[in-house]
């Protein structure tokens, strides 16, 4: 695997800070109250001098967010596609500028206008339709399991790692768990697709091999995360809520262990229950 990628253009100056504090009125009473919110700003992915897209997310984690959007978008095949990734601040947002090896310019040019029709979490004429479908890599079996313990409690025990949740409440978590040590890596975001593409670029920058473990999932599964842990070779899924039927099906044909409605005191595995170690 190649060598981590680190942002070498940070722009001087006070950063965005992830929360804010606003003014609100309690009622009944109307008393005056402060309220830590949580903060999104845009932030422009940009590839060799041309803006891709455009996403509402939190202002922290930006490299892990960029590096994991890039290559669950197709973007990017992996690190050594990437010369330099400079993480750049501006009044009105943030821009996280790519620039890649020669060879992948027209990879960037085609995916960008397939991106064209997707908006939010929906999609937007004809031509997203195929998006929507793209074909995925099937994952193969490691030999490696993840023990029923280790997914039981990986919901409750990302708690631990989610300090923005705690400050202001309204962020989705993404973590990844190894056998035998639990939540190794866990990032958060307003958007649950942000929170996975960052924690996908945190594994990938720091050598974490996605195969060898679980990301956990506080938000409920749709096709979308599936699609971007199967590019990321990771094998399973578990969430606290419920996947949608078009998710299982993805899992399924992509060869992904998906386990829901996790919550400390058992959960359903939809797809794929072999890699699920016995319960100790």
């Amino acid at each position: 695997m190649a060598e981590p990628v680190t942002a070498a253009g940070i722009a001087q100056g006070a950063p965005f800070e992830p929360t804010r504090t606003m003014q609100a009125v309690s009622l009944p009473g109307s008393s005056a109250t402060a309220s830590e919110l949580v903060a999104e700003v845009p932030v422009a992915m940009v590839f060799d001098g041309s803006s891709a897209a455009v996403m509402m997310a939190s202002p922290c984690d930006i490299e892990d967010f960029a590096v994991g959007f890039a290559l669950t978008e197709g973007f990017i095949t992996g690190l050594g596609d990437v010369l330099d990734l400079a993480v750049v601040e501006h009044e009105a947002g943030i821009e996280a500028r790519f620039w890649l090896q020669e060879g992948r310019a027209k990879a960037v040019a085609e995916r960008r206008r397939s991106m064209a029709g997707p908006v939010g979490c929906g999609l937007c004429g004809l031509e997203s339709i195929g998006q929507a479908v793209r074909p995925l890599p099937r994952l193969a079996d490691k030999g490696s399991r993840v023990a029923y313990d280790d997914l039981n409690t990986a919901t409750e025990a990302l708690r631990s790692f989610q300090p923005l949740h705690d400050r202001a409440r309204a962020v989705h978590g993404a973590g990844f768990v190894l056998p035998g040590r639990g939540i190794v890596r866990a990032r958060e975001d307003v958007g649950r697709h942000n929170a996975l593409d960052k924690l996908i670029g945190a594994l990938v920058r720091d050598a974490v091999d996605p195969a060898d473990g679980a990301i956990v999932l506080t938000s409920r599964v749709s096709v979308e995360l599936v699609q971007k842990a199967a590019i990321a070779g990771c094998p399973i899924i578990i969430a606290v809520s419920a996947p949608t039927a078009f998710a299982v099906e993805t899992a399924d044909s992509a060869g992904i262990t998906l386990a829901a409605f996790a919550r400390g005191d058992g959960f359903r595995v939809f797809s794929h229950p072999r890699r699920l170690g016995v319960r100790r």
